[in-house]
């Protein structure tokens, strides 16, 4: 019998399917930071090749080190022999030779990241540094595009199968761009007051990234929706939870982002914003990932 889809490639017998059980939430919120983590390289990436990124070595070596710290967690996670406790694509270090070729598109990030990181000098113009940033990008965005049905603690869903991924890389990017702007909002050069003329540019963009965003989630949200109406026998929606969970996720973030425009681009502010984002996004995806999992079950029951 052919595997499903969101199986992982390797495992034990024991462990059944994951669309036969609902998300554990350690699973869920390892893969949201590691998908932030990644946002912040693909947006670094972007802009060490387009020649538009901040001069000078910290202003380099900071968002890479708090990718690294995101995207890793998971990582060592999985090294942890602790019964219970998530896997990395499929994959755990220690027990497990041969990685998953999900695991395998995640590790070559970091090969991209790390010439980033020797490259950077004061002036990023140099050749390397922005053919790096470049590949760096591409790393990126293809693990975020490949890894899609893949996802730890994934459920199967009714959702669009387009919406999946095209959903999971714009939550990455704007994660991580949230990030991006708390290292410059917390630099202690800049002058206390509203956004400087040439931020104001990159907050508007984290606000139209929201606004696609949550167009985005409410398309899967929907399609799920009817797909729990037609199978489960006593539906509940929308679930508890989730208005709480976009709070977070999104009108937060959106508020810290008018604020610094209007009033003061500070990186308290900045450090809400992405705190908040980063603790809605793992909710409402433990949430959505649980009512597909009990969707499924009034299907099969």
């Amino acid at each position: 019998m052919q595997a499903p889809l969101d199986a992982p490639e390797t495992g034990s017998a024991t462990h059944p399917p994951a669309v036969s059980r609902a998300p554990r939430a350690m699973a869920v919120s390892l893969q949201v930071a590691a998908d932030t983590g990644y946002g912040i390289w693909a947006l670094q990436g972007i802009g060490l090749a387009l020649g538009i990124y901040r001069s000078g070595r910290g202003e380099s070596l900071v968002p890479l080190l708090i990718g690294l710290v995101l995207v890793s967690a998971g990582l060592l996670v999985a090294g942890v022999r602790r019964p219970g406790w998530p896997d990395w694509y499929g994959w755990r270090p220690g027990r497990q030779a041969r990685p998953t070729r999900e695991a395998l598109t995640a590790l070559a990030t970091y090969l991209p990241m790390l010439a980033v990181a020797g490259l950077t000098r004061g002036d990023n113009d140099f050749w390397a540094t922005r053919l790096a940033g470049a590949v760096l990008m591409m790393a990126c965005l293809g693990h975020l595009l490949y890894s899609t049905h893949r996802l730890p603690g994934r459920v199967a869903s009714a959702a669009p199968t387009a919406a999946l991924p095209v959903g999971r890389v714009m939550s990455a990017l704007f994660g991580g761009g949230l990030w991006l702007w708390l290292c410059v909002a917390a630099d202690s050069n800049m002058t206390p007051g509203p956004a400087l003329p040439e931020h104001q540019s990159w907050l508007l963009l984290l606000m139209i990234m929201a606004l696609l965003l949550g167009l985005i989630e409410g398309m899967r949200w929907h399609a799920l929706r009817l797909g729990t109406t037609a199978a489960a026998k006593e539906p509940s929606w929308p679930p508890k939870g989730r208005f709480a969970a976009a709070v977070f996720s999104h009108a937060l973030p959106c508020l810290a982002l008018l604020l610094a425009d209007r009033w003061q681009a500070s990186g308290l502010l900045a450090g809400a914003a992405a705190a908040s984002n980063l603790v809605g996004r793992a909710w409402e995806q433990w949430l959505y990932r649980r009512e597909c999992a009990r969707s499924l079950e009034g299907c099969t029951g």
